[in-house]
């Protein structure tokens, strides 16, 4: 089900449950029960879509750090970014944010590769090849979302954002976690 179709079906419930609360004080009176327990109903309608969009989104957690600080401020600004278009996906941003969130986190991305790769080179890094060959397949694979993006418009941008907040993670907390000592010792940051 479409982001636009839910909200309609939550305004309609929303407007329900408030209508039911209206009627119920009403016929039931303020000292029933069932009165409140709708109105606590109610109010808890924000919470829980809150909570419930708060799983497209993420955060920072500390077991994400390489212990590399240029590193780790990278990972936080694409996380950041990938927030950015996350709020294009879901929230109707319109077409000039969705494009400069989409831009913005394909460049970062971009720089941050070269950025990181060039430290592994300095550092010597023994598995550098087959690293830079999962950042190219990466970008390889964004740019085949670009060209979705391009055919589509938006209805192409969810998926890509869901890719890039899962790669992303994984690959901080995985192949990035393999080179982090050895950039650590030598004392590159």
């Amino acid at each position: 089900m479409n982001r636009r179709i839910k909200m309609i079906v939550l305004a309609m419930f929303t407007g329900a449950l408030l209508v039911a609360v209206v009627l119920s004080f009403i016929a039931l009176g303020a000292m029933h029960l069932v009165p409140w327990l709708l109105l606590a109903s109610l109010f808890l309608i924000p919470f829980l879509l809150n909570r419930s969009e708060q799983h497209h989104f993420v955060v920072w957690k500390d077991e994400y750090s390489v212990g590399v600080e240029s590193l780790d401020d990278d990972h936080k600004k694409l996380l950041n970014l990938i927030n950015n278009l996350q709020l294009a996906v879901h929230y109707q941003t319109g077409e000039n944010f969705e494009k400069e969130a989409l831009t913005d986190v394909v460049a970062y991305t971009k720089y941050h590769f070269e950025r990181e790769e060039k430290m592994m080179q300095e550092a010597s890094y023994a598995d550098f090849d087959a690293h830079k060959a999962v950042h190219t397949a990466m970008i390889a694979k964004v740019n085949k979302f670009l060209l979705e993006y391009e055919k589509q418009g938006h209805d192409a941008l969810e998926e890509l954002a869901q890719y890039l907040k899962d790669w992303l993670v994984g690959h901080i907390n995985g192949t990035d976690q393999e080179y982090s000592s050895l950039l650590r010792e030598k004392g590159i940051n």
